[in-house]
């Protein structure tokens, strides 16, 4: 009996620790995104502004696992919709639940769902730039698809319209944040590597 009861201590303390590391991650995670979202440049032909969210977004998919990228990017939605300035400024309805449920919340809304899909991706594809960019141009089209989809049933477009003003103006810069993810990814694998 006395020996069990130091096993049992040392698991609980893990486990401790082990939930105090995840919920610091998932704060750093977060404030990397609302960092990133206020780095943005508002477009005069579309509600949509060019931010650095999905980058930090398909970043943090590539690092965490997908349980911990999704808590991270659903912790991110959380702190937004109780109103704390995470969300990309100059949204003219407000802020809070508003702003997710304004023209760019297809976009917000597909995070947690896109940061572990792309995690996942990344764990099942050949590790290198190759497998990581791939994995994060899986997840930056699906952010983009919810975005387009949203925005179309917002403004009751056609799709034709909502694509010029949720998709196209993007891609360029999508794919850029893609290769910047990738690379940044590839170069901390090739870090560890080294190191071992």
């Amino acid at each position: 009996m006395e020996n069990r009861l130091p096993i049992a201590s040392e698991i609980a303390s893990s486990a401790v620790s082990s939930g105090l590391r995840g919920a610091g991650v998932v704060l750093a995670g977060s404030a990397l995104v609302s960092v990133c979202s206020h780095i943005a440049l508002p477009l005069w032909f579309t509600p949509v502004p060019l931010t650095l969210q999905p980058f930090a977004v398909l970043l943090l998919g590539l690092v965490l696992s997908p349980r911990l990228a999704a808590a991270t990017l659903g912790a991110y939605l959380l702190e937004g919709a109780a109103g704390l300035p995470v969300f990309a400024p100059g949204f003219a309805l407000g802020a809070g639940i508003a702003h997710l449920l304004g023209p760019t919340g297809g976009y917000l809304m597909s995070y947690p769902l896109a940061a572990a899909a792309v995690s996942w991706l990344r764990k099942r594809i050949a590790r290198g730039f190759a497998g990581a960019a791939l994995s994060a141009a899986a997840g930056d089209a699906l952010i983009l698809l919810w975005g387009f989809v949203w925005l179309a049933v917002w403004t009751h477009a056609p799709a034709g319209s909502a694509f010029a003003l949720a998709v196209l103006p993007f891609l360029p810069g999508e794919a850029l944040k893609v290769v910047g993810a990738a690379g940044i990814v590839n170069g901390l694998d090739r870090i560890k590597r080294r190191n071992r």
